[in-house]
């Protein structure tokens, strides 16, 4: 019995000697539970609606008094006209809008019937969705209670019209595709390099080549340049079958696209060397890739779940993914067919974090070796 009890001693020592495997035992389990706590959530909060209509007429203001009251909408900005709409939805702005007919209160009142249309963004269908249903309830509530002051009953005052820009069928296509690309470049950049390093460093042939005239520097280089070329070859591919077997457009320029993803694969390679530096081993280097780059990818970055309904600590942590940058950009280029200048913002944070994650996993990778 004191043998088997030593052996068991033996062997919590070895896990709890190694910082890594501690780590992914018992933090990464705790990391999980919150991840899918709160940010697997298909409810959205605080979504921005904007509004088109007169603000001096009672029943308007009523409206979007009660809408800015609800816990999951608040009204953004008083647009002057419909012409507003597009540029605000490609500035990423609100997800929809609600556009009051002139004379909204007395024509309602009236029961001939007011004109009402709510417009929302269906680049992101799921969202839209939601946001409409949302908008439709606290419409509804609105349309019940001045039918039944005025008439004694529930009869329509209004009826709302919806229109989808963008993606007027609800293709769920526009919302995946984008995320797919995202998660399969950074699958194919970080964990395959990571992996691969790892594996010449466990066999001792990446020291081997070290010790060669060629500076580290350039052979770090030339380990990552097959994986770029095959990133492309899947950036090719899978855009490729998105337009024409799915039906997904490309409204947007295709170079800026083509540049968006080089920048995206370049800070996926960066992560690659990390781990692969961190890593001793490549079943280590799995799991970090795995665990620690996959499900975060997945759950934070907007491919399946809205950034927006997320706890403000969950947000935070989304922006230092960079699979979130690249979505938001493929979405607006390929769907919105927007130009440089409305992805400038997320087109210089995934530059500025290629640019790191390459310098530092370049830098410590020569040290460390």
């Amino acid at each position: 019995m004191r043998q088997i009890l030593s052996f068991i001693q033996k062997e919590f020592r070895h896990i709890f000697r190694d910082v890594r495997t501690t780590m992914i035992v018992l933090v990464m389990p705790v990391v999980q539970i919150i991840l899918f706590g709160y940010a697997v959530s298909t409810e959205v909060y605080n979504v921005v609606v904007d509004v088109v209509g007169d603000m001096t007429d009672p029943e308007v203001r009523r409206i979007v008094e009660r809408i800015d009251a609800n816990e999951y909408l608040r009204i953004g900005e008083v647009l002057p006209s419909v012409s507003e709409i597009e540029g605000r939805f490609r500035r990423g702005s609100p997800k929809a809008v609600l556009c009051f007919g002139d004379r909204f209160d007395s024509q309602a009142g009236s029961g001939k019937g007011a004109s009402l249309r709510i417009v929302a963004d269906g680049a992101d269908p799921n969202t839209a969705q939601t946001v409409t249903a949302y908008l439709m309830g606290v419409l509804a509530s609105e349309q019940m209670e001045m039918a039944t002051a005025l008439t004694g009953s529930s009869g329509p005052s209004f009826s709302p019209n919806i229109q989808l820009m963008y993606n007027p069928a609800m293709s769920s296509s526009y919302n995946f595709v984008p995320g797919v690309m995202g998660l399969i470049l950074m699958l194919i950049c970080s964990m395959m390099t990571a992996v691969s390093i790892v594996r010449e460093k466990e066999f001792g042939t990446l020291e081997l080549v070290l010790v060669s005239p060629v500076k580290p520097f350039w052979i770090v280089l030339s380990k990552l340049a097959p994986y770029l070329v095959l990133s492309l070859v899947n950036y090719v591919s899978v855009l490729l079958l998105a337009h024409y077997v799915m039906g997904v457009p490309v409204n947007g320029s295709l170079t800026l696209l083509t540049l968006a993803s080089l920048v995206f694969v370049g800070s996926s390679l960066g992560l690659g060397l990390l781990v692969s530096v961190i890593s001793k081993t490549q079943q280590t280097a799995l799991m970090i890739c795995g665990m620690g780059l996959t499900m975060p990818t997945m759950m934070l970055s907007g491919i399946i779940f809205p950034c927006e309904s997320m706890p403000a600590v969950l947000q935070a942590i989304s922006c230092i993914i960079p699979a979130k940058w690249y979505v938001i950009m493929v979405k607006k280029i390929m769907i919105q067919g927007v130009g440089f200048a409305s992805v400038a913002k997320e087109f210089a944070v995934l530059t500025g974090m290629m640019a790191f994650l390459l310098y530092v996993s370049i830098k410590k990778f020569k040290t460390r070796l």
